[in-house]
């Protein structure tokens, strides 16, 4: 059975929306960050944005990887790349673009408590109601029944090359492929961008 779940793309609209929303809720707690700390690969945009937003200028990184369209052989969450930088004694978000399972946040969140922050928040755009993980501050909740794959803009290419092998299983061809990533997925992709992604994965 060919995996192709359904689909939601995001733009940069969405996005300046989700971070402004975000950074209006963190002032509002009186919790402006003195670190963030940015979960990638997903959560650098989100991180960068909200440095730009908060005024905050000390921003590392923590790498992550999981499950999904993108997925981990293991099917778990990894921590594979440490923090970046010290947060001892500081007061430290941890930001992600999105929780699902949660995994990733709570792994992340953990491994920076250890570091010796003074406090310790966390942060995503969107979160699925069905996550474990509950970060301290979200611009837009998804109902678990309303799940789907979010395409954020900066992973528009990696997953749509993923999906469209996976769509080519059903149908070989870019006309084919794409039909399918609309009937199965609803993501209305043009053929141009079918057939760029054609240069990475082979859709004939």
């Amino acid at each position: 059975m060919v995996d192709l779940p359904r689909c939601r793309r995001v733009g940069w609209a969405d996005i300046d929306a989700w971070a402004d929303r975000l950074a209006e809720r963190i002032r509002a707690a009186g919790a402006v960050p003195e670190t963030i700390v940015g979960l990638t690969r997903g959560g650098w945009v989100p991180s960068r944005l909200l440095c730009d937003r908060l005024g905050v200028h000390h921003l590392l990184s923590l790498r992550a990887r999981h499950w999904g369209v993108t997925a981990t052989p293991s099917g778990k969450a990894e921590l594979t790349e440490g923090l970046s930088g010290s947060v001892a004694g500081r007061a430290v978000l941890v930001v992600d673009d999105i929780t699902d399972t949660g995994e990733s946040l709570a792994l992340a969140e953990d491994h920076v408590r250890a570091a010796g922050p003074a406090r310790l928040e966390s942060a995503t755009f969107l979160h699925i109601s069905h996550s474990k993980f509950v970060p301290t501050y979200y611009a837009e909740e998804i109902p678990r029944a309303a799940w789907v794959w979010v395409v954020f803009p900066w992973n528009y290419w990696e997953d749509l090359a993923t999906l469209a092998a996976r769509a080519r299983e059903l149908g070989p061809g870019i006309d084919a492929v794409r039909t399918t990533l609309l009937d199965r997925s609803g993501l209305d992709v043009s053929r141009a961008d079918l057939e760029r992604v054609a240069r990475l994965v082979p859709l004939d």
